[in-house]
């Protein structure tokens, strides 16, 4: 494509300043930061279902009588229990996060 039609209407090319420069690169970055917390967040309450289905199978097997460990119930549950409670923590902070920003006057 020839610019320098472009040129010769608006005399010379457009110049963008490097302080608008760093906020789109700031944007784009504060873009990508979000993506990757919100993609380790989903990951998170990936595990904590996978979690959950393991503490499931384990009561299942116990009170079927095809397991007669307790101790490897007990871990199971408890792992899912903090889990659990940890994607509720973090859920919940996004959720005060994000009504504290609906919040702002702008």
């Amino acid at each position: 494509m020839d610019v320098s039609a472009v040129q010769s209407l608006y005399g010379t090319a457009p110049t963008v300043s490097t302080e608008e420069i760093k906020k789109a690169q700031q944007e784009n970055n504060n873009a990508k930061s979000f993506s990757t917390v919100f993609d380790s967040v989903m990951g998170l309450v990936d595990e904590t279902n996978t979690l959950q289905n393991k503490a499931d199978a384990e009561s299942i097997k116990f009170a079927l009588g095809e397991s007669e460990n307790t101790h490897d119930l007990a871990i199971a549950q408890q792992k899912a229990n903090v889990a659990l409670s940890y994607t509720v923590a973090v859920r919940d902070r996004f959720i005060s996060a994000y009504q504290e920003i609906m919040q702002m006057q702008m």
